[in-house]
């Protein structure tokens, strides 16, 4: 769910600043940059080298692009840090400011004032194990090794009713914040981010009804394999952290915690989404 709140600091935060280290030589100038506004504006200022390094912060700027955002978000969530994006990637999506607002966002914060946006999560289980994702799941065929298959039969059950069989390389279930990621290049919906819902899309399906399925997201989705010896990858923001064997099921549910960004005020979404998709299309 989007929601915007008013901030008003008066205590001194403590801020962080995370960011590709493969890419240290472009980054380390603009991170300099940053943390010498900071310091100047009487922030407590560090450069996170692990997530441990989350605890006791209030906001973290991220230099980089979608990935980069992913790969910190959920971590951000659990230790209730704000973030800020700053884009250094190709699309952007999930970043506020561009590069060359960096002022602009360092006078944001130091001002007192701001606005943030509260995205919903995906809580993912696997046996004992438990994932968060800001973006999408994708459970999917295994491309490689001796378990490579060609397509995957899942079956769905949302609330303990079966929503289909599928036969396809895998499934999409999609926060409104991923609906523009994956799960839109696959043939789903883009889902506003005040929706309280989440979308449900195959990948290549064998079947002309297998189509998007948008539903609550107060609701539990399950997806078993049909079929005991494929082995499916379990794919969390882009990363595979696990894989399927046999008909253990996948559960999903909406986290209870949410990732909180800090914006600019802008509220048009279609005008950004047009923005961003004008540049994704070129």
């Amino acid at each position: 769910m989007h929601i915007c709140i008013k901030r008003f600091i008066i205590l001194q935060m403590r801020v962080g600043i995370y960011f590709n280290k493969s890419y240290l030589s472009d980054n380390l100038p603009y991170v300099n940059m940053l943390s010498s506004a900071l310091k100047s504006g009487g922030m407590d200022c560090q450069v996170i080298d692990g997530f441990s390094d989350l605890k006791g912060l209030d906001v973290i700027f991220v230099l980089g692009g979608d990935g980069t955002i992913l790969n910190i978000a959920s971590e951000c969530s659990r230790y209730s840090v704000k973030i800020i994006g700053i884009n250094y990637g190709h699309l952007g999506f999930l970043a506020e400011f561009g590069r060359e607002k960096i002022d602009e966002a360092v006078n944001l914060l130091l001002s007192g004032e701001f606005e943030t946006q509260k995205r919903s999560m995906l809580e993912i289980e696997h046996g004992d194990k438990k994932f968060l994702a800001l973006n999408d799941l994708v459970v999917q065929r295994n491309t490689s090794g001796g378990g490579f298959s060609n397509t995957v039969s899942l079956r769905t059950e949302i609330d303990g009713s079966t929503v289909d069989i599928i036969t396809a390389d895998g499934i999409i279930i999609s926060t409104p914040t991923g609906s523009t990621a994956y799960s839109l290049s696959a043939g789903g919906s883009i889902l506003t981010p005040d929706l309280n819902a989440f979308i449900m899309t195959p990948i290549c399906a064998h079947s002309l009804h297998s189509r998007p399925i948008v539903y609550n997201d107060k609701s539990v989705l399950e997806i078993f394999s049909s079929e005991n010896e494929t082995p499916l990858n379990i794919v969390v923001d882009g990363k595979v952290v696990d894989e399927i064997n046999g008909k253990a099921a996948v559960k999903v549910k909406k986290a209870e915690k949410c990732v909180e960004f800090i914006t600019c005020g802008e509220k048009d979404f279609f005008k950004k989404l047009l923005i961003k998709l004008g540049i994704w299309s070129r």
